[in-house]
């Protein structure tokens, strides 16, 4: 049996129900991926040509840093990785998180929720930074009232 890894990032708690639910379908452990500076609701306010989070997307290059890590990533076959969509990619966090670990020899599998868009670039731009993954699977957009059912039918042919 594999040992499955859900790590994600979530602002408002959408993408945390998710990725709950998901744990809970597949029997996985959970890690938050946690900004070492937290986001405030300024800083998420994506109408705001200068708040933190339109900064950060608008420069590809930006990598938030992350407060703690995953100890024992060695120990995971699989890892799902969950954000929100974010101007059509995964917030430049979710880059900084798959950029800090060897994924040689494990499936890394995108899942992001969204109120309307897909995931637009982002299984490409997120590839890029996790360059050691031995398997990409498909990734795909939640809404946040899918069922534990559901998850668990997609995760079983993701990994």
């Amino acid at each position: 049996m594999k040992k499955i890894l859900v790590a994600y990032f979530s602002c408002t708690g959408t993408t945390r129900r998710v990725a709950q639910g998901l744990a809970a379908a597949v029997g996985a452990d959970v890690y938050e991926i946690t900004p070492a500076v937290p986001y405030t609701r300024a800083d998420l306010d994506w109408t705001d040509s200068s708040s933190r989070s339109s900064i950060e997307m608008k420069d590809a290059s930006s990598r938030p840093e992350i407060a703690g890590r995953v100890d024992n990533m060695d120990d995971y076959d699989a890892v799902f990785v969950g954000f929100p969509i974010w101007w059509y990619v995964a917030p430049h966090i979710v880059d900084t998180f798959l950029e800090s670990y060897d994924f040689s020899g494990k499936t890394v599998v995108p899942f992001a929720t969204s109120g309307g868009s897909g995931m637009g670039r982002t299984e490409a731009v997120l590839k890029e930074c996790c360059a050691s993954s031995t398997v990409w699977g498909k990734g795909r957009v939640f809404k946040v009232g899918v069922s534990e059912n559901e998850l668990a039918d997609w995760a079983k042919k993701s990994v």
